[in-house]
């Protein structure tokens, strides 16, 4: 039987609970590297056994991975200019799937990020392939696009992440449902892409 310390400072044992597998991968030299993700990726398929799946064995109750933001990468593949890095930030946005409320959210979302005091540099489409997926998975999938902001105020790094993360709540409680829109992240130092998949499904998908 486990037993757990008692109660001090900010600690409360009553708090303590099962949760997800985890898995941390780092280069001790800071060292950002593609072998870095493939490992990373390896790893959570390592926790598969921590996941969950129903009766049809290809949804899982889902799995992501957080990464360093891949600046080289994105600057390849978006067709607007991005600041030095550091000084944007980067989100994977869950949209509607419907073509015209997604055009609607998306309008929301770039007035509340101005709103905010930042500046939206561009949109770009996440390519998926989601034949991977089980038949409730892709049932529930939304429209992946990940958004670009910028500070005119040339915030950088974790300042950036402060200016971002109000945005983000905001996105979350101001959008009617209709046009409801998540970012699994937002910010200048880290990506997340998540979804419901099972471990082996992310890197796939």
């Amino acid at each position: 039987m486990q037993t757990y310390p008692v109660a001090s400072g900010l600690y409360d044992p009553r708090f303590e609970h099962d949760s997800c597998g985890v898995s941390f991968v780092a280069n001790m030299r800071g060292v950002a590297s593609n072998e870095l993700v493939r490992t990373g990726l390896s790893a959570l398929c390592n926790l598969e056994h921590r996941g969950a799946t129903g009766a049809e064995a290809d949804t899982g109750d889902g799995a992501g991975i957080l990464i360093q933001i891949p600046d080289r990468l994105l600057r390849e593949v978006v067709d607007f200019e991005l600041p030095p890095v550091g000084r944007y930030a980067v989100g994977v946005a869950f949209l509607p799937v419907d073509e015209g409320l997604r055009d609607k959210a998306q309008d929301m979302v770039e007035t509340i990020v101005v709103d905010c005091g930042l500046t939206v540099l561009g949109w770009r489409d996440v390519p998926i392939q989601p034949d991977c997926l089980g038949k409730t998975a892709r049932a529930a999938m939304p429209a992946f696009r990940q958004l670009f902001v910028s500070s005119p105020s040339g915030a950088s790094g974790i300042a950036l992440d402060r200016l971002t993360f109000v945005a983000r709540k905001r996105i979350e409680h101001e959008l009617p449902p209709e046009l409801r829109s998540y970012f699994s992240s937002l910010s200048a130092r880290t990506l997340v892409y998540k979804g419901m998949f099972t471990p082996p499904q992310l890197a796939e998908f």
